[in-house]
């Protein structure tokens, strides 16, 4: 299992830097930028990167969020708005141990995915569902929003403490769900991008016969990838779900035969 870190449109080249140093102090191997504002490879970036140099120059760079955890099967989002999240928020710790295989559990050979959003306004209600888990650093009331690379360091010492558990005592994400979300059976989620391109089939099928209409489908496929973000959706699943989508726009296509009922 190889985790990745992703930002999302960052915009200061100093806090890709401080990032890219995060993941190195913290034996993060994959940085990935998601259509960044700012010259990742810069002088700035590079002075505040340090040793992280080599991990800056590695980074790959994408123009969606989709398309930077399309193989991923577990993201994790962070969100520091406290409210009208579309999936339950986690404490850290909660979040992260999530993300890690159990105790005893063979490790998943996709990656997994950190998702941290733009320092103006973090990440939107579609990039946060896109993730199985959100996860909410606690703050004072009185200013809750935290500087991008301060919000990586707190939420990469969690996972360093995770990952240097003692082997018996790393345990799933608690065996009771949160409100809203389902307890974890320890099989991998699908990765993103197989569940993205069966909700974006089963869009085109219900625009086609009329149950989805243009204005109000993004609304409504909000709410069903919400649905199956909180089931935890496994591939073998999603291959049942294509496949039902795939038989019933055959038969909304096909003609009636002479004779037969209407």
């Amino acid at each position: 299992m190889t985790i990745q870190l992703v930002l999302v449109e960052p915009a200061g080249p100093l806090n890709v830097g401080s990032v890219a140093r995060l993941c190195a102090n913290f034996g993060i191997a994959g940085l990935r930028l998601v259509a960044p504002r700012c010259d990742p490879l810069g002088e700035e970036a590079r002075r505040m990167a340090v040793h992280g140099v080599g991990l800056l120059e590695r980074a790959t760079t994408y123009p969606s969020l989709a398309a930077a955890i399309a193989d991923c099967c577990r993201v994790v989002a962070t969100s520091g708005r406290g409210e009208g999240e579309p999936l339950v928020p986690s404490p850290p710790a909660e979040a992260l141990r999530w993300l890690l295989p159990a105790a005893g559990g063979e490790a998943t050979p996709q990656p997994v995915a950190l998702v941290f959003g733009r320092e103006d306004r973090g990440l939107s209600n579609d990039e946060l569902l896109q993730a199985g888990r959100i996860l909410q650093i606690a703050t004072g009331p009185a200013y809750t929003s935290l500087n991008l690379s301060h919000a990586v360091a707190v939420v990469l010492h969690e996972l360093q403490g995770l990952r240097d558990a003692a082997p018996g005592r790393l345990e799933p994400a608690t065996p009771v769900a949160a409100a809203g979300q389902a307890a974890d059976s320890g099989d991998d989620p699908c990765p993103r991008g197989l569940l993205e391109a069966a909700l974006s089939d089963a869009e085109a099928l219900l625009l086609e016969v009329g149950y989805l209409y243009p204005h109000t489908a993004h609304a409504r496929m909000a709410k069903l990838r919400g649905l199956l973000q909180r089931a935890q959706i496994r591939p073998q699943e999603v291959a049942l779900l294509r496949g039902m989508v795939c038989q019933l726009r055959w038969a909304s296509r096909r003609p009636c035969a002479s004779g037969e009922d209407h």
